[in-house]
């Protein structure tokens, strides 16, 4: 009779953004005991692994070769062998390779198990001073002027804070371009190499961050996260109004105007008070 093999796991590991201190117990343990890690550039990551005493083997996936990766690892996989997936830094996935093969560990019937740890967007926007309740994730913005600019203008009414990454030789002309899309007097937060020796976390508005980026030269250099204040409501465009009012009539078929205004509020990021008068209206209208 063949013997049954036991599929293995697809481990999904955050590794420390810059202080080594970050790394969990967990992940170590985890790098440690795994038939293979899945590194986005095995040189970067050998630092770590010598750091810690690591000796697991090594393979390099990442944008350029993931797809031509993923099937060998997938059948690594279905024979019982263990597999974890870091990027350079954080979370994997984040802005970094490794979603076409967790897509595929799904498909495929492999657990996929989260080793979860530092993601600069998420220390960024807690030590921001913007809403962080409802926030939407932006990644890197395209290089160039006109399509950056375009993206931006895009996101010029939205409700959340918003996260951006950005690179050392494109901060200036990012944080020219926000302003002018987004206003001078918006709020904003740019920190910068978090965790490293030379962190910084600036609050102001685009007007007041650029202006400061620009007088210090070494305010230009390492990895950047970008944060911006959701828009005020008064931005809102009339097709977003439009979409407010719909899911407002939807809730209110089927509960009562607080309940109804409460959830619309949590769903659109327009204020309760403001969707519970409308929805009082709105009843009224019906009952006249």
């Amino acid at each position: 009779m063949e013997a049954v093999v036991s599929k293995g796991t697809l481990y999904v590991v955050a590794t420390p953004i810059g202080n080594l201190g970050d790394m969990t117990a967990r992940a170590v343990d985890v790098l440690t005991s795994v038939d293979l890690i899945a590194a986005e550039d095995t040189r970067h990551s050998a630092k770590l692994m010598r750091h810690f005493g690591i000796h697991t083997k090594m393979i390099a996936v990442h944008e350029h070769n993931e797809r031509d990766q993923e099937a060998w690892l997938l059948e690594q996989l279905r024979h019982g062998k263990s597999i974890a997936l870091i990027s350079d830094a954080g979370t994997p996935l984040i802005s970094d390779p490794g979603y076409s093969l967790v897509r595929a560990a799904h498909a495929a019937d492999i657990r996929v198990v989260p080793v979860p740890g530092a993601s600069a967007a998420i220390a960024a926007l807690c030590v921001s001073g913007l809403p962080s309740d409802r926030f939407v994730f932006e990644g890197f913005l395209p290089p160039r002027g006109p399509a950056r600019r375009a993206v931006l203008e895009r996101l010029k009414s939205e409700a959340r804070s918003i996260i951006f990454y950005e690179a050392p030789h494109r901060i200036l002309e990012c944080l020219e371009d926000m302003r002018e899309v987004f206003g001078a007097e918006r709020e904003a937060t740019v920190a910068r190499e978090l965790t490293k020796q030379f962190e910084t976390v600036r609050a102001g508005t685009l007007g007041e961050l650029l202006a400061w980026t620009q007088r210090h030269d070494e305010q230009q250099k390492g990895e950047f996260v970008v944060l911006i204040h959701g828009a005020p409501r008064a931005l809102e465009s009339t097709e977003d109004s439009a979409e407010v009012e719909r899911v407002l009539g939807i809730l209110l078929e089927d509960l009562p105007v607080s309940q109804a205004a409460e959830l619309a509020a949590r769903i659109t990021g327009v204020s309760k008070n403001r969707l519970y008068k409308r929805a009082l209206a709105r009843r009224g209208d019906k009952e006249a």
